[in-house]
């Protein structure tokens, strides 16, 4: 019932700058920490970034001054503005969520992602 969809990637040159969407539906009662993720062939999923229901963020050392994480708790949504992208930027993108969301049988909290969205930086 609650997914998370995704917007936003596409292939940019170095330098450039993208803008990721990510919005959360269904049967939600609230939704705690989102944050992004980036995984590339052969490698582990990191973290990119992540920003709390109240406002605070947290970014990966590879990023920080470049990218801003911040969301509409109204809508939903968490936002990732990459600026100054490098050709070492390109992975998929992963939005994630903690959700608690309102089921038949009661309410269960847990993480949800994203389908993933291709960002790629060329030289």
């Amino acid at each position: 019932q609650v997914q998370l969809v995704e917007s936003g990637g596409g292939l940019v040159q170095a330098g450039g700058s993208l803008r990721l969407s990510c919005a959360a539906s269904g049967s939600i009662f609230s939704v705690n920490t989102m944050g992004w993720y980036r995984q590339v062939p052969g490698k582990q999923r990191e973290l990119v970034a992540a920003i709390t229901r109240g406002g605070p963020t947290n970014y990966a050392d590879s990023v920080k001054g470049r990218f801003t994480i911040s969301r509409d708790n109204a809508k939903n949504t968490v936002y990732l503005q990459m600026n100054s992208l490098k050709p070492e930027d390109t992975a998929v993108y992963y939005c994630n969520a903690d959700i608690t969301a309102n089921q038949a049988m009661g309410v269960m909290k847990r993480d949800y992602w994203g389908q993933g969205t291709q960002v790629t930086v060329s030289s």
